[in-house]
């Protein structure tokens, strides 16, 4: 059968002051879409698999939140991390616990907070994934064509001839390329041979435990060489002993049996302010405005205002301006890099303050 794993461990450090510790960006409207990020991935997979059949995997402080946004879950649908290591033991775990239930399960893996665009083509592709691991045994990673030359994604280099006669978007995997430098990200769009990684992954159990074995042998010990009921009461101490590592660096970049499959929906990760800007609606201003807000003389600006609030703002070009949980942030576009310090410094005084 097929499964679904949801990767929902980050704590959106990149959207504050919207996303903090206690409430991070998956849990958050960020789209405006009126559903949280894990919400509208929840309703994503479930036309996909059976929705008893999507795992969610979570920090064991967010366990909570994931049953107060998606009703009526059974316990193994909700796995608790204690410690984030990665993406690796995220995905280790559970697979072992849908191992338990089906040893030859089909998984599809997802991030939580992902911007999909064109849901049917994206229903199409993970479905045309699916039917070719069940045939073959590979692990497929999709990848989204470049419109920039984003240095925020990892990039996928696909082989010049297809994997399959008859699939002539899926291609063997050539290299993967984290973070490339501008200059080379732009040679990477210009060769016509790389795509953005999405972190989507689809691949059978058998395939799974055999790549862990090869490639993370530790983690394999940890996850697969036990029984997955007996995980339950030791995970504070097996992932004390768990390496923190991607399941990029981990197995995708070492594998030999790697495909991508050239995804034909929109996508976007929405990992920062700036990504969220460009998948937003503008006014003929370049405003991108949620909320209340009165603009003048404002432009290019990405506005974010809570219900119960309004803004009023004059004479800005190329801002954020993002009030929540008490707090405003007025930054340049171009300085976003800032939100880290400027978040590290609130809390810093915060804490001062309440000594």
């Amino acid at each position: 059968m097929t499964w679904c794993v949801v990767m929902a461990g980050g704590v959106g450090s990149r959207f504050w002051p919207l996303s903090q510790t206690d409430n991070p960006k998956q849990f958050l409207d960020i789209m405006g879409t009126g559903n949280t990020m894990l919400q509208t991935t929840f309703r994503r997979c479930a036309e996909l698999c059976p929705r008893e059949n999507i795992v969610i995997v979570t920090g064991e402080q967010y366990v909570d939140h994931v049953h107060e946004q998606i009703g009526e879950l059974e316990p193994y649908q909700v796995l608790g991390e204690p410690l984030r290591r990665g993406t690796a033991p995220c995905i280790a775990y559970a697979a072992a616990v849908i191992g338990d239930m089906d040893p030859e399960a089909t998984l599809i893996v997802v991030p939580s907070d992902h911007a999909i665009f064109q849901e049917e083509k994206f229903k199409a592709d993970l479905r045309q994934a699916v039917e070719t691991v069940q045939r073959k045994p590979w692990i497929i990673t999709l990848g989204v064509q470049p419109v920039n030359p984003n240095t925020t994604y990892g990039y996928i280099q696909r082989g010049q001839h297809p994997s399959l006669p008859e699939v002539r978007n899926l291609h063997p995997v050539t290299t993967f390329t984290e973070k490339p430098p501008v200059e080379m990200a732009r040679q990477f769009i210009a060769s016509g041979e790389f795509y953005w990684n999405a972190g989507i992954f689809v691949w059978t159990l058998p395939v799974l435990r055999e790549a862990y074995k090869s490639y993370l042998p530790a983690l394999w010990e940890v996850f697969f060489n036990v029984e997955a009921a007996s995980l339950e009461g030791t995970l504070d101490t097996l992932y004390s002993q768990c390496e923190t590592v991607s399941i990029d660096q981990g197995i995708m970049e070492r594998a030999s049996n790697v495909h991508v499959l050239t995804a034909s929906f929109g996508w976007s990760d929405v990992e920062t302010w700036e990504s969220l800007y460009n998948v937003s609606s503008c006014d003929s201003r370049g405003n991108a405005v949620r909320g209340n807000a009165f603009t003048y003389d404002t432009r290019n600006c990405l506005i974010d205002i809570p219900s119960h609030a309004t803004a009023v703002i004059d004479g800005l070009d190329g801002y954020i301006v993002a009030a929540a949980n008490g707090i405003l942030m007025i930054c340049p576009r171009d300085r976003e890099e800032m939100v880290f310090r400027f978040a590290s410094d609130v809390e810093l005084k915060e804490l001062i303050d309440s000594k």
